[in-house]
């Protein structure tokens, strides 16, 4: 009986050590590129993949906070390049590689169809993570 106090007693630190040593997921690197389309312009926008400082994933997989990532595209067209009824659309992984590869499908399907696809520069538009 004394025994079993002992290891059970030994369990319950351990347990207690372990739990406060447990890491966190690592945080990766998330990249993310846009495309702006509209029904009344024949002309697509989309931005080159970025890194996204300091974001990371949730437990989910998803960006959190994603929906103002597209607004911030929507905004830029708007209001610098004079291009209102835009749709914004973000895509974002944490492999760099399956992002740009997902990105010249999708160019190449607005290309097959004949629409004009403009590439806005970095140095242009970029995407920041939003203040919360």
């Amino acid at each position: 009986m004394k025994y079993v106090r002992i290891l059970l007693a030994f369990a319950l630190v351990f347990m207690v050590c372990s739990a406060f040593t447990m890491k966190k997921g690592e945080e990766k690197p998330v990249y993310v590129f846009g495309i702006a389309a509209s029904f009344n312009d024949t002309v697509v926008y989309y931005t080159p993949v970025q890194l996204l400082d300091s974001v990371a994933l949730d437990h989910q997989g998803f960006l959190p906070r994603r929906e103002l990532y597209s607004y911030q595209l929507k905004n830029y067209l708007e209001y610098n390049m004079g291009k209102p009824n835009y749709t914004c659309m973000i895509y974002f992984s944490e492999k760099k590689a399956k992002l740009e590869k997902e990105a010249t499908k999708i160019i190449g399907k607005y290309k097959k169809d004949r629409v004009n696809v403009q590439i806005l520069d970095n140095s242009a538009f970029t995407f920041t993570k939003p203040k919360e």
